[in-house]
């Protein structure tokens, strides 16, 4: 058990800096409170490691954003695309009745 310099017991929280993106590391339990960094859960990373992850970071949000625009274009096309079921139907209803017109037409000619 790892505890903080005020004497509780340390929580496990990711850096994501530059410089360390996603290494875990203890911390106080307590929000704002002064004991600050007490120590690495992980071991460091490779370098390689620490080039990669940001910008996969980057790519993801941007992944995350483009989901969330294209489920707002979802909704609208599914509005749309009842708008037009309904009017559809209404035209084939009014294509219905003009050909029960003509064929009264037709009869009483």
């Amino acid at each position: 058990m790892v505890f903080c310099h005020c004497g509780r017991d340390a929580i496990i929280q990711t850096s994501w800096t530059s410089k360390n993106p996603g290494r875990r590391f203890y911390a106080c339990p307590v929000q704002g409170s002064n004991c600050g960094f007490i120590g690495w859960y992980d071991q460091e990373r490779c370098q390689r490691c620490v080039d990669i992850i940001p910008g996969l970071l980057r790519g993801k949000n941007k992944l995350e954003v483009d989901v969330q625009k294209l489920g707002h274009s979802n909704v609208l096309f599914e509005g749309k695309l009842r708008e037009s079921e309904a009017n559809s139907r209404k035209l084939k209803m009014y294509l219905v009745i003009s050909w029960v017109c003509f064929a009264i037409y037709v009869m009483l000619s």
